[in-house]
């Protein structure tokens, strides 16, 4: 999921402080966060725990986040309070829910930075992006079943970008 404001009524990413607009936060929070946990919620009963082996998980929980959602990376631009803001929320409730998760119903969680793909989401800002950094749509979902199919436990509850490269909160 992901909300940036494509469209010419949504405020957008805010440059400033002052930009930040508290219904475009909200509608933020609700979209990136908010939509992501209840979905949890709802789907974790269905994934019940089908074997003892704690290196086969029962099921695995990914959360489409973002690079802009690590607080460690935001070392430059700042900016887009809305959007990191709520990536970063959804990355610490992925981290949240991976100790409850796991422990209980051997379910593993993790949130992935899926890249810049060529989606109407990121066509305002493509033209910033290398040609070869931005993703067609069917490399992607490569990536993320990739990324999602080879972690192991000790990953449940972290970050990692579309290459599988950890990326610190």
């Amino acid at each position: 999921a992901g909300l940036l404001g494509n469209n010419k009524e949504d405020p957008g990413p805010e440059r400033s402080l002052q930009q930040i607009d508290r219904s475009w936060l909200e509608t933020n929070m609700a979209v990136n966060m908010i939509g992501p946990i209840m979905l949890c919620q709802a789907l974790v009963p269905m994934m019940k725990k089908k074997d003892k082996n704690e290196k086969i998980p029962s099921g695995i929980i990914v959360n489409l986040s973002a690079r802009v959602g690590s607080i460690s990376d935001n070392t430059n631009l700042g900016g887009w309070y809305s959007y990191r803001c709520s990536k970063a929320a959804l990355n610490q409730a992925t981290r949240t829910m991976s100790h409850e998760l796991k422990r209980r119903s051997g379910i593993w969680t993790v949130a992935i930075h899926p890249g810049t793909t060529d989606t109407d989401l990121s066509k305002p800002f493509q033209r910033n992006v290398q040609a070869s950094r931005l993703f067609p749509v069917e490399f992607t979902v490569q990536q993320l079943h990739k990324v999602a199919t080879s972690m192991n436990q000790e990953h449940s509850g972290g970050l990692f970008d579309w290459a599988g490269k950890a990326i610190p909160f």
